[in-house]
């Protein structure tokens, strides 16, 4: 339950919400989740076939094993994805790593044995409501937890609502890196680094 908001529980994630994540990610990713999706599908699968899919792994980034969901009053109003990213940066293949991709891994690696948040997203028509705040106290008891030099997150330059929330709670920017669009539609021009 949270202190700010008492309607507000959280649990871990299960298979089971890999529609509400699928949602979460492509929220949180202003859309660039579903643009790979569609790429990423298969005979038969729609792009939200794959978010969920993915969503359901037992590994990787997106997976709900590293989530935490949000409920308002028992309906599921957000979710957090995170994790602590290593002491040692990943080193990047910039012939193999998607173009897309590198200017988010060179930001990660600016924030070694932080606990980096992946996803923070809320349904649109809960938004306003303190969950994400809420969701980001998760993820400071998480980092503690973890023995994390502190937090880090990736939101895209020109996303304001988002920056607000995040520099209302304590996040600073640290860097930033140039967008790889690759016809992604989005109208940030870079990836902003905010740590705290």
């Amino acid at each position: 339950m949270s202190d700010q908001n008492p309607g507000l529980t959280f649990r871990a994630a299960t298979p089971e919400d890999a529609d509400h994540l699928a949602k979460f990610i492509n929220y949180a990713g202003e859309g660039m989740p579903l643009y790979l999706w569609e790429r990423m599908a298969e005979k038969g699968e729609t792009p939200w076939d794959v978010g969920r899919r993915r969503a359901r792994r037992m590994e990787g980034g997106f997976s709900f094993l590293n989530a935490t969901i949000a409920e308002a009053d028992g309906e599921v109003a957000g979710c957090l994805i995170g994790y602590a990213l290593p002491e040692k940066p990943e080193a990047i293949d910039y012939e193999t790593m998607p173009a897309m991709f590198v200017p988010l891994q060179e930001l990660e690696n600016l924030a070694p044995k932080t606990w980096y948040v992946n996803v923070l997203g809320v349904h649109p028509h809960l938004r306003g409501a303190g969950v994400g705040t809420a969701l980001l106290k998760v993820a400071e008891e998480r980092a503690t937890q973890e023995n994390c030099t502190g937090l880090s997150l990736i939101v895209a330059g020109a996303n304001a609502g988002a920056r607000r929330l995040y520099e209302r709670c304590g996040y600073e920017e640290r860097a930033n890196r140039e967008m790889v669009k690759d016809n992604w539609a989005n109208p940030s021009t870079n990836w902003v680094l905010l740590t705290k």
